[in-house]
């Protein structure tokens, strides 16, 4: 098991950081990122906590703590820049927070966030198809969120991004304990989703594909 898509409470999230890395380790993840909602007022302050921690707990951990970000509310006509800066600062894992339908997000954030190549658009909402087409160029993983009111929109992401040949990835999206994923339930929702029986198998091998991009092996 893997998530890329996770809050602490450096942003709305109700966990330190080094908790919310404890409580993934104990279900058996193999690795974990924190990526905390950014805009250009916190993004500098968030990563140099998020970064000066990976360096205390890397040698005393048995899970993967990957430091990111969430690019969250932020105009289409500024994410590719932020998406820069936080990369030169040192965001490992970039997603982007999608057009989910249950928030007022701007349209053409899906648009603008493939352009620039965040590393993950987090739920997507009713994606268009010429955007799913230019993910899968791009190499920006589209998501299944386990997250309420976000994964209303899963069966559609998932049947755009078969169709086309996109690359799917399952997250959390988790704010609390209680929204970290057993197995059980991961597979259920990517089976909900109108992915087959190999479906969850994909995602994470996604999931360690991107890992893999960022220099790490699992």
């Amino acid at each position: 098991m893997i998530d890329l898509h996770t809050h602490s409470f450096l942003s709305d999230g109700e966990l330190i950081p080094s908790e919310l890395i404890r409580r993934y380790e104990a279900k058996g993840y193999r690795a974990v990122a924190i990526t905390d909602h950014c805009d250009h007022s916190n993004l500098e302050d968030l990563l140099s906590k998020l970064i000066r921690l990976k360096k205390e707990i890397s040698s005393h951990s048995s899970i993967l703590f990957v430091p990111g970000i969430e690019i969250t509310h932020v105009h289409p006509k500024l994410i590719g820049d932020l998406i820069d800066r936080a990369r030169k600062m040192g965001a490992e894992i970039v997603v982007v927070h999608g057009e989910s339908i249950v928030e007022p997000v701007l349209k053409g954030t899906n648009r603008a966030a493939i352009e620039a190549g965040a590393d993950i658009l987090a739920h997507p909402g009713l994606i268009e198809m010429e955007d799913v087409v230019m993910a899968k160029e791009r190499g920006v993983f589209l998501e299944l969120s386990a997250r309420k009111g976000h994964c209303l929109t899963n069966g559609h992401v998932a049947r755009l991004a078969m169709e086309k040949g996109a690359s799917l990835l399952l997250n959390s999206d988790s704010h609390s304990p209680s929204d970290i994923m057993d197995e059980d339930l991961a597979r259920s929702i990517v089976k909900g989703a109108g992915l087959d029986s190999n479906g969850f198998r994909r995602c994470m091998e996604n999931a360690r594909l991107l890992l893999k991009k960022k220099g790490y092996s699992l």
